[in-house]
């Protein structure tokens, strides 16, 4: 499974990272389909980096011509200038292996709550912060998710 072999790639590479998006809200009990894998991660340049080469190392390529010293160090000229709230990184031989690295979050600022899937410890982003994210992005799918999983925490 997808999201196994990135978590397995993130830890051994010792990157803090929380699962966010779509996969976020499934694991925390609200039924979502979803292809891509969003992650938040410390915005840190060393955990960006690490998390940017362990993708790599699952043949995981930008879909922005830049590379993430590149995307790291401009991350607020790209969020303001370009409007990129995500950074994509996909398969090239399998377009259904999609990360996102979300730029818009960092992980120091979110609480982080772990669930086990197949005897694997899965970070992911907590239901109450993962809701204001999704009434931050304001988009349709996401305010949708966030009334989904308010529905889940009564």
């Amino acid at each position: 499974m997808f999201v196994m072999d990135v978590a397995k790639a993130l830890k051994e590479a010792h990157v803090d990272y929380a699962i966010a998006g779509g996969y976020a809200v499934a694991l925390h009990g609200a039924v979502r389909g979803t292809l891509e894998l969003d992650i938040v991660l410390r915005l840190e340049r060393e955990n960006f980096l690490a998390g940017a080469a362990a993708l790599g190392r699952l043949h995981l390529e930008p879909r922005l011509p830049a590379t993430a010293e590149e995307v790291f160090s401009f991350r607020r000229e790209y969020l303001k200038n370009r409007g990129l709230r995500q950074w994509d990184l996909v398969h090239p031989d399998d377009p259904t292996k999609r990360v996102d690295i979300v730029l818009t979050s960092d992980l120091a600022d979110v609480a982080v709550e772990h669930v086990r899937v197949e005897g694997v410890d899965l970070p992911i982003v907590s239901k109450d912060d993962l809701i204001a994210m999704k009434k931050e992005s304001g988009r349709p799918q996401d305010l949708e998710d966030a009334r989904a999983l308010e529905r889940l925490a009564k």
